[in-house]
């Protein structure tokens, strides 16, 4: 076996509290490589009478390793641990301290998980497990209430330009509701809702007020209530990278230089404050000089934000943040901004925007959950660019799965497309099928989904500003069989746990193929063995299945034919299987 590719560390994603009496190991070895794994466990105080030898199952696999995982509930809350892996006669071990042919003599030389300590143990929101969210950017959704439209107000449905306005408030969303909740999506996303000058809101003016485009602090409170009593969480996006050039302290800056009091709230390099050759002499968010960053390090910034992030969850009762360009602010500030916001309430969700790697920030101290890019641009190159076949689909998704502990990864914020992006179906095309099966695979995997306002009703649109038309109202208008598939999906979703739990398997998933089978299985219900074919030919599948089976969406029955499932497939077609 080849020894450089294996690895494991006792911390992060590899050795980590799944909970106050479970711990998860994790090791990696060259893909193909080992065999069998095995992990020697046992209490480091009373090793002789707790030591045993436990199976470890390959859980993902990548380009280059596969990933070995398993669970152990330590008799005492503390573990230490060697691996065995084996290869035909060969068999070897790893210690802490070396690779050895024959078991190590003393427990010494062994991995150690010290102690499960309760307030270590990172436990996401168990709620987010099982929410279905669904994106809302305000300006563009509904206009409830003409009175606050601005001056320069264009009629609904327009063309979008980055300056643009169509008048959309809080009370086109109260007025809509009813779709929302019919659609089935049980949490709703904002893009920024407070004072500001454009229609996009990420240049906060004051952070504890309503944009009055969009109504009041009041109204936003009716809002947050009407969605609770419908069972809907309600999830605030939170600027706090920087600020707006309108932002009172930044206007005293701009004003007085240096001898302002706000100086020092800000990243200045040079005053006075200017911007030459199109880069600011003051940091920003980019180069954009109506977004000055904010240094968050300062008390006095620290102490505001801080103040922001209780207010909107303590006094309108807000469900949790988003937080826009979160990877450009220092940890320290986002560790007291977790224990500020939990000690508000300890079930808010904590959602970072990161597009990259984000172990860093996902250790129980600072986020919840990251918006999972990587998921997103997997999924895209396979059902939409079609760049990946499905054997590189099912590695980039193992590769997602092994980045991160597994409760990071049931409530990671899985989305397609989104204000910073084209939309779902100008991706695919504008193929609805294509459409149909990125979002099948987003509404069965582990995680939680995000629907961005509009795909359900089948909306296209290019980059910003294209992807952020006004809402669709006119039925007539609407994508009703594709509004339908939504519907019953996420309805599938939320019966069954099999399509929200950590267990995914993938059957078939060949190299040079389009075809891809995965099962999803859970403890608590049936399980589901769903088929898609991903390219432009007819495709027939024939899965391995014991018992009786039902088609998911339309309950007929499946015929089981010695033992398996078999289907034709029309060219981006698919088939769910559930168990009868």
């Amino acid at each position: 076996m080849l020894r450089e590719a294996i690895f494991h560390r006792p911390k992060q994603n590899w050795a980590y509290s799944y909970d106050r009496s479970t711990v998860h190991l994790r090791v990696r070895t060259k893909r193909d490589d080992a065999e069998r794994v095995r992990a020697i466990v046992g209490d480091k105080y009373a090793w002789e009478k707790t030591v045993n030898t436990v199976e470890m199952r390959k859980f993902a696999s990548d380009d280059l390793f596969d990933y070995w995982e398993v669970a152990v509930q330590p008799p005492y809350r503390r573990l230490r641990y060697a691996f065995l892996f084996s290869k035909g006669n060969e068999e070897l071990y790893l210690t802490e301290k070396e690779f050895r042919a024959e078991p190590p003599a003393d427990s010494l030389e062994m991995f150690d998980f010290p102690y499960i300590n309760p307030v270590d143990v990172f436990q996401p929101p168990a709620w987010v497990k099982d929410a279905v969210f669904y994106q809302i950017f305000p300006e563009r959704f509904a206009n409830g209430d003409p009175s606050l439209d601005p001056e320069n107000v264009e009629p609904w449905g327009g063309k979008p330009t980055p300056t643009n306005f169509f008048g959309g408030d809080l009370q086109g969303v109260i007025d809509h509701l009813d779709h929302i909740e019919r659609l089935g999506v049980n949490a709703i996303y904002f893009t920024p809702l407070f004072e500001a000058t454009t229609n996009h809101k990420y240049d906060t003016r004051d952070y504890l007020k309503v944009d009055p485009h969009f109504g009041t602090n009041e109204k936003l409170k009716e809002l947050v209530d009407a969605c609770h009593k419908r069972g809907i969480r309600v999830l605030l996006d939170a600027v706090f990278n920087h600020a707006g050039r309108t932002f009172a302290p930044f206007v005293d800056v701009l004003e007085k230089g240096a001898a302002s009091p706000y100086a020092d709230w800000f990243h200045v390099r040079e005053f006075p404050l200017r911007v030459e050759d199109g880069i600011p002499t003051y940091e920003t968010f980019a180069f954009e000089p109506i977004m000055p960053k904010l240094n968050t390090e300062n008390p006095e910034v620290k102490k505001y934000l801080l103040e922001v992030a209780r207010y909107w969850i303590e006094e309108v009762g807000i469900d949790g943040w988003r937080l826009d360009v979160a990877n450009e602010v220092d940890h320290a500030f986002w560790r007291e901004f977790r224990q500020t916001v939990k000690k508000v309430n300890p079930d808010a969700y904590i959602l970072g925007e990161i597009w990259h790697d984000s172990i860093a920030w996902l250790q129980g101290d600072q986020f919840d959950a990251v918006m999972n890019y990587p998921f997103t641009n997997a999924v895209l190159d396979f059902f939409a660019k079609g760049t990946l076949d499905a054997a590189g689909f099912s590695r980039a998704i193992g590769k997602q799965l092994a980045a991160y502990p597994q409760q990071v990864n049931e409530t990671a914020f899985n989305l397609l497309d989104s204000h910073d992006t084209p939309r779902l179906l100008t991706l695919c095309g504008d193929d609805e099928r294509r459409m149909r099966l990125a979002a099948l695979f987003q509404l069965t995997y582990p995680g939680t989904p995000c629907i961005y306002y509009g795909d359900e009703v089948g909306m296209n649109g290019a980059g910003d500003p294209d992807c952020r038309k006004c809402m669709v109202w006119e039925e007539d208008k609407q994508n009703r069989e594709m509004l339908e598939f939504y519907r019953r999906t996420i309805s599938l979703r939320k019966e069954f746990s099999a399509l929200r739990d950590i267990d995914i398997r993938f059957l078939q998933a060949e190299e040079g193929s389009r075809v891809l089978v995965y099962e999803r299985r859970s403890e608590q219900g049936p399980s589901f063995l769903i088929a898609l074919n991903a390219g432009e030919r007819p495709a027939k599948v024939s899965v391995e299945a014991a018992g009786a089976w039902v088609d998911a969406y339309s309950g007929e029955a499946a015929a089981v034919s010695r033992g398996r499932l078999e289907a034709s497939l029309p060219p981006y077609g698919f088939v769910v299987w559930k168990q009868a």
